[in-house]
């Protein structure tokens, strides 16, 4: 049955291009950013996998925030998850098929045939282990391996962060007729620090894309589903186009709304939107996240929203009327940093930002 839910878009000619870019420079991997919750995750699974299956490789996904203190562990464990699946099929004749035969039984006597020779373990330390599954993996299937590594701004997050990544690219490189890789972040900053910064083992290692949001034909979806339950009524497109970009294009957050909307049978998307917002749901989980800050973070955050310089003067002046307050520029900067760690700010070009372009609409609103 057809609901907003189901609405989804594919790009197979987007994941078509980024596979010819990498059959184009062997070795190097693609970078992909875009902000959280805009379609990464979903298209790698949903339309680069796919279509990497039909011309010959072997995809394999591993989201390094699975775990984040020891992310090359996280990419390690995704390739022993596919060695497994390659190795032992699914199902009762897969696992007979690959059940050891010592003896051959003929006429009462039997041969014993001793074990097939096997491979050596594979090594305890995660950066010789990575290599070695690279190419373990690649024997297995006969072909190339497409590692699939999300959030990979994690690489650069950790103590030994410069051998994580020297690790990756050394890999990458060596092992480039048997892997290619596409790198995603959600975080500019983070990215930048792997990618861009001259000195780091990954400094123009791979090519740095952005990765493109979702147009008109998901919305198109959205107002032709509206109008088929509220017959014949609909949002106007370029109405649902100003919504859409005010909150960061984010799909899901854009069915949520329309969903809205439509239990509503309103079809003024800021209506929708206000909505929304003042659902009891929404601001209780807003609310839970701000009691994680103390009171002199949560101003820093709103002064963030409200597009003040955080370490201005006028706004440390602002901040030093939360009680208790000591506005001095390496607490704003602590409380920044800190922020910046629990994923709620995120730097852009144009500066700090809020991820959720609606928690900034509810503070500025005086929420919080």
């Amino acid at each position: 049955m057809s609901s907003f839910d189901t609405i989804d878009i594919h790009r197979p000619d987007l994941a078509r291009s980024y596979l010819a870019l990498l059959a184009a420079q062997p070795g190097r991997p693609l970078a992909l950013f875009a902000p959280r919750r805009v379609g990464k995750t979903w298209f790698l699974d949903h339309d680069l996998a796919p279509i990497a299956r039909t011309e010959g490789l072997l995809p394999v996904y591993a989201d390094l925030w699975l775990n984040k203190a020891a992310p090359l562990e996280a990419i390690n464990h995704a390739l022993e998850e596919a060695l497994d699946d390659l190795a032992v099929p699914p199902g009762t004749i897969g696992r007979l098929a690959r059940t050891q035969v010592k003896k051959i039984g003929a006429l009462g006597a039997s041969i014993d045939l001793g074990d097939e020779p096997r491979r050596r373990g594979l090594p305890d330390d995660p950066a010789l282990r990575f290599d070695a599954l690279v190419v373990r993996l690649g024997l297995e299937h006969g072909g190339r391996v497409l590692l699939l590594l999300d959030e990979a701004q994690a690489l650069a997050d950790q103590a030994r962060g410069g051998d994580l990544l020297a690790t990756l690219r050394a890999v990458l490189h060596k092992r480039q007729d048997q892997v290619e890789a596409v790198l995603t972040g959600s975080s500019q900053e983070g990215l930048a620090r792997i990618l861009s910064a001259v000195g780091t083992p990954m400094y123009q290692f791979a090519q740095l894309l952005t990765f493109p949001v979702l147009g008109d034909e998901f919305l198109v979806r959205l107002t032709d589903r509206f109008a088929e339950v509220h017959q014949g009524r609909a949002p106007r497109l370029e109405d649902l186009r100003r919504l859409f970009t005010r909150i960061g294009c984010k799909p899901a957050l854009m069915r949520d709304i329309v969903k809205t909307m439509s239990a509503e049978g309103e079809t003024d998307p800021d209506a929708g939107l206000a909505s929304f917002m003042a659902d009891a749901r929404q601001v209780a989980g807003w609310q839970a996240l701000l009691n994680t800050l103390d009171a002199f973070e949560r101003g820093v955050l709103t002064a963030v929203a409200q597009g003040l310089p955080p370490l201005g003067r006028e706004t440390r002046s602002r901040l030093a009327a939360v009680p208790g307050a000591n506005p001095t520029v390496a607490r704003v900067r602590t409380a920044l940093e800190k922020l910046k760690r629990a994923g709620i700010l995120t730097r852009t070009g144009n500066g700090l930002v809020l991820e959720d372009e609606l928690l900034a609409a509810y503070l500025i609103g005086g929420g919080g």
